[in-house]
């Protein structure tokens, strides 16, 4: 009985500690899961046309209404977030792991090619992310790939800075002090002591720039840089709906909707594991 007492007092601190965090994960869990099964969990073909039930209001019949093709806006903006999240996570990988690598070579090695590496990012972050993505987009040619790419290319500077100055601290602990006069080789050092220590902070970024990357790409796909126009795509949709905002406010609300409610859950689920995995901010009497 006291050990079950003893169980619920620490869920109970647990929650009360992360409750916005574990909602907005539950949240950000739930849009992935319905993304991912779209074409099961969607009532109609996204791309599927009735002119004649155009500009339908939301009702029981289309949740969400009708576009103005006559399109399902429901399905539409349960589809629309395949595009947006795919490029989202995609970029935000390649970009940690970029980042990542250009930070502890620079750290760790020091000298000319960390100076060269760090003045290259310097250039990259002058410019303003989405400022960046734009050009590499507008260089490039249209199109998701294009703009995956254009989004984890922006973010690599912002990876490599952290990472650089949490190795530049780590290569003094006498952890690694005691193994390099051991006689342990760099990539051992790298591998054993130096990548597990730095991967807390590391992971609270990348949920942090997953939501700014989700808000790239729909910026991106908002402005025609992304996805095909028609495609179901959460920016596309906004941005075809946006003549409509008088006539028809549901075509661009509910996709507008989506876009908020995943970038805040995003937010909070990072703020909840900054929290956690910050041994100066995280609680010790669960």
């Amino acid at each position: 009985m006291q050990a079950e007492k003893t169980t619920s007092a620490r869920i109970g601190a647990f929650w009360r500690r992360y409750d916005i965090a574990l909602v907005g994960s539950a949240v950000f869990v739930s849009i992935l899961l319905i993304t991912i099964l779209a074409s099961a969990v969607a009532p109609d073909d996204p791309m599927a046309r009735d002119i004649k039930n155009r500009f339908a209001i939301p009702s029981a019949e289309n949740a969400f209404g009708t576009d103005q093709l006559g399109r399902d806006v429901l399905s539409r903006v349960i589809y629309g977030g395949r595009p947006i999240l795919s490029a989202s996570f995609t970029a935000v990988i390649c970009a940690l792991a970029a980042g990542t690598i250009i930070g502890v070579s620079g750290g760790y090695l020091g000298g000319w090619l960390d100076t060269a590496l760090m003045r290259l990012m310097d250039v990259m972050l002058s410019f303003p992310s989405i400022l960046l993505a734009i050009l590499i987009v507008a260089t490039l040619g249209l199109g998701l790939l294009n703009v995956t790419v254009a989004i984890g290319f922006s973010m690599v500077p912002i990876f490599a800075r952290l990472a650089r100055s949490i190795v530049i601290t780590l290569v003094y602990e006498e952890y690694v002090t005691a193994a390099r006069s051991l006689g342990a080789s760099d990539p051992h050092i790298i591998r054993k002591h130096i990548l597990p220590n730095m991967m807390p902070p590391i992971i609270v970024q990348a949920s942090a720039m997953l939501a700014v990357a989700i808000g790239t790409a729909s910026a991106l796909n908002f402005i025609g840089l992304g996805v095909e126009p028609g495609t179901p795509d959460w920016g596309m949709m906004v941005a075809e709906g946006q003549r409509l905002i008088f006539d028809a406010p549901h075509v661009p609300l509910f996709p507008g909707l989506a876009i908020t409610i995943t970038v805040l859950s995003v937010n909070y689920m990072g703020d909840g594991l900054r929290d956690h995995l910050d041994p100066k901010l995280r609680r010790r009497d669960f």
